[in-house]
């Protein structure tokens, strides 16, 4: 397996960019080597850890946060707000489960530097998945309600696997 880059952005803000090649969902902690350095990374402490197509960016993108009407990505279509504000539209292969230590979302924006990102779930404020009715240009009577999960602790089960 090759190094992968990634961006770990913590609950108090700091962020830190590197390559790591033992990331896994399940796990508790992973390495990024920086530099010549190797630091070990504890996901508890983590709000995500954006797998991104370069370290700068594009300062001048502007991040699209909606899907366009025709554009069916794989997964559950979801809206997450992170406890800081931040909002990340995107889909997810295997739902969300709040009992999980988080769980991939792959941004709407085709032309994000963020190919995905790992969303720690003791960082999000809320869940709440989009319907067809919610994308760009598209109306009501197009689709259904959406399905809000909100809350650090209670949140509505049954957008797992959906």
């Amino acid at each position: 397996m090759g190094a992968t880059r990634v961006v770990a952005r913590y609950a108090d803000g700091r962020v830190i960019k590197g390559f790591t090649q033992d990331f896994y969902p399940n796990k508790d902690r992973f390495h990024l080597i920086i530099d010549d350095n190797t630091v070990e990374v504890l996901v508890r402490r983590l709000k995500a850890v954006f797998f991104v197509r370069d370290f700068s960016g594009d300062s001048q993108h502007q991040e699209r946060k909606s899907y366009l009407q025709g554009e069916n990505p794989g997964g559950v279509k979801l809206e997450v707000t992170f406890v800081d504000g931040e909002v990340l539209v995107g889909s997810t292969p295997l739902g969300y489960d709040p009992k999980r230590q988080g769980f991939f979302v792959t941004p709407a924006d085709p032309g994000s530097n963020n190919l995905r990102v790992f969303v720690v779930a003791s960082a999000v404020k809320g869940v709440r998945q989009l319907f067809d009715y919610l994308l760009e240009g598209a109306t009501p009577e197009q689709g259904t309600a959406s399905r809000g999960i909100t809350g650090s602790v209670a949140r509505e089960p049954g957008l797992a696997g959906s």
